[in-house]
């Protein structure tokens, strides 16, 4: 039984100022749901940590969420993409390297799957 996909995103080398825009980031999760056809449940919301700090970001999606860090002070932003429903590749690499200025990319993909057998309850 396949419960899901989930994409690992660290992307290297970014720009420091688009790491710190709140409007780049905003543009970026637009793309990932307006592309992946994804269906948030509210506004990305998106935190502002203080100097030299970046910014979190995370949407609830109807098919789960969508959540950033970046790390202006050192070029770098993760992203997190669960969807509990199979959705087609996203050019990862391409677009954060348009967006952020990105030097390298490393995608992951887990793919989440279970026998209703093997599924353990907790105690």
């Amino acid at each position: 039984m396949l419960i899901g996909s989930e994409w690992l995103v660290d992307a290297a080398g970014c720009r420091p100022e688009s790491l710190t825009s709140v409007e780049t980031l905003q543009t970026l999760f637009a793309r990932v749901i307006a592309e992946l056809d994804l269906h948030p449940i509210h506004e990305p919301r998106f935190h502002i940590f203080p100097q030299p700090g970046g910014i979190t970001g995370f949407v609830m999606l109807t098919e789960s969420h969508l959540a950033c860090h970046t790390y202006p002070e050192h070029g770098i932003i993760t992203i997190n993409l669960y969807c509990c429903r199979p959705r087609a590749a996203w050019p990862w690499r391409e677009r954060l390297i348009e967006l952020l200025g990105a030097a390298s990319v490393e995608v992951t993909e887990v793919v989440r799957a279970a026998a209703v057998s093997e599924l353990v309850a907790w105690p």
